[in-house]
């Protein structure tokens, strides 16, 4: 038996849809351990993966806090890691490569740098989807990969029974129109139009709601919808994934719960501008689709509503 490091981060959308991606190298290695290291806001999550026996913490101090790297890289080494699978694929978990194993090749060190194709740079390879990507890293590691183009983020969900209880919520559907401060650009700005032309169309049929980050919990009052909160606070991972898979549907900005929505196989929607493209961010599933547009200020409420309502027949 040997022991097994995946290497995943964040965000909330990137750890969505690796699970597919850590589904697989745990099956291609049922008689292995698998650890994986992760940050502090998934710690909790990641503990509940069946396909993850230990979790490590990294806090990504800087990188210059050399004791701090010390010590982690000490932490690392007392489980004498026969492979390493690198998900994050950023420059701090190259670093660490360095550190770590500085001349192995993919048999050690599976990343999308160690198995690139040849003939490709980095930039380029990435031009591929989010998904394509881990699928050609792994198989390149030579695993069978029969859940990474297919994650299933089904396992983080919770129970939430006295939460929906509480609000007396039935049938909803569910809006997630925030996003980080710096990314307004993936912002669609007409949520309330839109509530507007549910409210008309199905009265009291469907709830609609919100399910508003701490840090968004202001903005949401100015949102027509009713906010889930657990006791005046967000809910956790668990409890949102939860309610995004038990919704009716869901119409979200590109950010992680409509990541989370593809991947727990709920109805909906999520809007897209500029920035990039449903199929980079490898968002697309059967029952969740999304609509692309040059600029979201262009993009109606009505069009989004006969989008919803199509699938709500």
């Amino acid at each position: 038996m040997s022991n097994i490091l995946i290497i995943k981060h964040g965000s909330l959308g990137d750890i969505s849809q690796a699970s597919g991606a850590i589904q697989d190298i745990s099956e291609n290695h049922k008689n292995d351990q698998i650890y994986l290291l992760t940050t502090q806001p998934f710690i909790d999550l990641f503990k509940k993966n069946p396909f993850i026996h230990n979790v490590i913490l990294d806090k990504r101090l800087p990188r210059f806090n050399l004791i701090y790297l010390y010590f982690l890289m000490r932490e690392i080494k007392k489980y004498n890691f026969s492979k390493v699978f690198d998900l994050q694929n950023s420059t701090r978990t190259n670093f660490y490569k360095n550190i770590l194993f500085p001349k192995a090749g993919k048999e050690i060190w599976s990343s999308s740098t160690t198995t690139l194709p040849e003939g490709k740079n980095k930039s380029e390879f990435d031009k591929n989807s989010v998904l394509e990507r881990f699928d050609y890293q792994l198989k390149e590691s030579g695993l069978s990969t029969l859940n990474t183009l297919r994650p299933d983020f089904n396992w983080a969900a919770t129970d939430i029974s006295e939460i929906r209880n509480f609000y007396k919520i039935s049938k909803y559907i569910l809006l997630f129109p925030f996003c980080s401060p710096h990314l307004t650009i993936k912002k669609w700005p007409y949520y309330n139009n839109l509530i507007e032309l549910i409210s008309n169309k199905y009265g009291e049929e469907y709830k609609v709601i919100t399910a508003p980050g701490q840090n968004e919990i202001s903005e949401a009052k100015n949102i027509n919808a009713l906010a889930l909160l657990d006791n005046g606070r967000a809910l956790d991972i668990s409890q949102l994934t939860a309610l995004i898979k038990d919704s009716s549907f869901v119409v979200a900005n590109d950010t992680g719960p409509a990541h989370i929505a593809a991947h727990v196989g709920a109805k909906g929607l999520t809007l897209f501008g500029k920035h990039t493209t449903a199929y980079k961010v490898s968002i697309e599933r059967e029952n969740f689709k999304p609509i692309e547009v040059t600029d979201l200020k262009n993009l109606s409420a009505e069009r989004v509503f006969e989008r919803l309502l199509n699938s709500l027949k």
